[in-house]
C-alpha cells in the first residue's frame, strides 16, 4: 500500500454518491478490485470492503469484516475508524451494547480528530439502549468545544445530565 493507492482509494470514495443504490454492487466491485492489490493478510482488505458494505446498506456483511481487520492487526486511524464503524453496524443490526463498550474503552484512548465521532456514535448506540440521556451529555460535552459562546454553560449543562 502505497501514496498512490490511498489517492485511488480516495478517488473511488470521492465517486460514491455518483453510483447511487441501484449500482451499489458495481461500487463495492471498484473497492474490491483496489483491495486486490493489497498483499495477503493485510487488515486493510477487510476494512475497506466493510466499509463499502456499511455504506451500501449491509451492515450485517460488513460487521464480520471489521472483526477481521481488527484480528489482522489494523492500527493507527483506521483502527479507530473501524471501532466506530464497527459500533455503528452492530447498532443498526440491533447488538448496541457491544458497541457501548468498544466505544467507552475508546474514549480514555489517544485524542485525535475522530473524538466526536466516538461521542457521537457511542450516544447513538446509548439512545438505542434507553440511555437517551447519557447520549445527549456526549453530545453536549462533545458540541460545547466547537461553540462560539456558552461552551462552559453547555460542559456543565452535560456534566449535570448524567449527574441527576
Amino acid at each position: 500500500m502505497d501514496m498512490a493507492w490511498e489517492k485511488r482509494l480516495d478517488v473511488a470514495w470521492g465517486a460514491f454518491d455518483e453510483y447511487g443504490e441501484d449500482r451499489a454492487g458495481e461500487f463495492r466491485g471498484v473497492i474490491d478490485a483496489l483491495v486486490d492489490e493489497l498483499p495477503e493478510g493485510s487488515p486493510v482488505a477487510p476494512f475497506e470492503r466493510a466499509c463499502a458494505f456499511d455504506s451500501t446498506g449491509h451492515s450485517d456483511r460488513a460487521v464480520p469484516l471489521y472483526r477481521e481487520a481488527l484480528e489482522r492487526g489494523i492500527d493507527g486511524y483506521r483502527r479507530r475508524r473501524t471501532l466506530i464503524q464497527l459500533s455503528s453496524s452492530l447498532r443498526n443490526i440491533g447488538q448496541p451494547e457491544e458497541g457501548v463498550a468498544l466505544l467507552t474503552a475508546e474514549l480514555d484512548g489517544p485524542s485525535d480528530e475522530l473524538d466526536d465521532a466516538v461521542r457521537a456514535t457511542l450516544a447513538l448506540c446509548l439512545a438505542s439502549l434507553g440511555r437517551e440521556r447519557e447520549g445527549l451529555a456526549l453530545v453536549l460535552g462533545a458540541l460545547a468545544p466547537h461553540l462560539p459562546r456558552y461552551q462552559r454553560s453547555m460542559g456543565n449543562y452535560a456534566r449535570e445530565l448524567t449527574e441527576r
